[in-house]
């Protein structure tokens, strides 16, 4: 047994599929932190954390739902054109629509700064992918060499994976160690602060400690009166001791713990880490659309949310096991950045007095021909 197996507790060694010749998904080890599942270290934050968070699970939604709501297209490089896409790139596991697929690798980029899809299938004739199936990345351990440089070979669920064909693993890379490890902090004081609302929200006072001033209680006359005076606050705001019993408070409440200031100022950083705009997720107090910027709203988010989870699924899917060389794999926007019917009628109109576009092509553009 090498020091390797110490960490991980001994390799399983599942049965070998069959293997064809396509490149392997092994690569440089480009943070330390990539080694964090490895070594048994941590992510700083859980998913489960991240989403009791309003903000990181609305900012979640809005991301992923929107790069998977776009289609893929397969151009040429040479002539732009466009050319029939294979299945596997717009539904990539059979089993289940395209958009449920490409939303979970969406946020496994985000959140944890890879995507992993086991391949199931493979065209006879060129060895392409053919079908592919997500799988989490909390499944997929790495080994590495001796400087921990390189990436010799991936495990999922503690077996080894072949490092080509069926059964090996595709790799989507993202642009860094992921929401998770990066705002680890920051997520776990959001569902500290949630937590501390919740009990707020059950407990709308101060710690309160009911005291006797009379003999001991036994622990079942004590569990039926902190029963009975929770009921009833419960239902009536005002309350009644005798003589035998006082109220003490503890603590403070949730006014003088600024507790909303405080939920407030870590949406907003949460909605910075997360990389989307504070007004999507309304972490800004007070900021709202406007109509003046509602127009331009899906630019910015593609701009500044999009654009970097949508890059990594193109250049990955843009590769060699997936399409021939003189083809790549690009996001269609034309219909997401699509304007309102005015807008589009305003430049319909120049392009037509300019000769750009006839009456007949537009009304095409605009599906009012069949």
């Amino acid at each position: 047994m090498g020091i390797l197996d110490v960490f991980t507790g001994g390799k399983k060694t599942a049965p070998a599929p069959d293997t064809f010749d396509v490149a392997a998904s092994l690569a440089p080890v480009n943070t330390t932190n990539q080694l964090f599942n490895f070594f048994g270290g941590g992510i700083t934050a859980t998913r489960a954390e991240a989403m009791s968070i309003p903000t990181i699970a609305r900012a979640r939604g809005i991301i992923t739902s929107s790069v998977a709501s776009i289609e893929l297209v397969v151009r040429d490089k040479a002539t732009e054109m466009e050319v029939d896409a294979p299945r596997v790139i717009n539904q990539p596991d059979p089993r289940i629509p395209g958009t449920a697929f490409y939303t979970w690798i969406a946020e496994d980029l985000l959140f944890y700064g890879y995507g992993y899809a086991r391949i199931t299938e493979l065209f006879a004739e060129s060895f392409r992918v053919r079908s592919m199936e997500r799988i989490s990345p909390d499944r997929v351990s790495i080994e590495t060499n001796a400087l921990g440089t390189e990436i010799e070979s991936y495990l999922v669920d503690g077996y080894d994976v072949p490092i080509q064909g069926v059964g090996s693993l595709v790799v989507f890379y993202g642009n860094d160690e992921g929401l998770l490890r990066r705002a680890g902090r920051t997520l776990r004081a959001g569902a500290e602060l949630e937590r501390a609302a919740a009990m707020y929200a059950a407990e709308p006072v101060p710690t309160m400690v009911l005291k006797s001033n009379g003999t001991s209680l036994p622990a079942d006359r004590i569990a039926k009166l902190l029963e009975s005076w929770g009921s009833a606050r419960r239902n009536r705001a005002t309350a009644f001791l005798n003589a035998d019993v006082t109220l003490e408070t503890l603590g403070f409440d949730p006014e003088k713990l600024q507790l909303n200031q405080a939920r407030s100022y870590v949406a907003t950083e949460l909605a910075r880490a997360i990389g989307i705009p504070a007004y999507y997720v309304d972490a800004e107090s007070g900021s709202s659309m406007t109509y003046s910027n509602a127009s331009t709203a899906r630019q910015s988010l593609v701009d500044f949310s999009l654009l970097p989870v949508m890059k990594q699924i193109e250049a990955r899917l843009s590769m060699s096991d997936f399409v021939p060389a003189t083809q790549e794999v690009r996001f269609n926007l034309d219909e997401y950045l699509r304007g309102s019917a005015l807008e589009r009628a305003q430049i319909y109109d120049i392009y037509n007095r300019i000769g750009v576009l006839s009456a007949d092509e537009i009304r095409q553009m605009e599906e009012m021909i069949r």
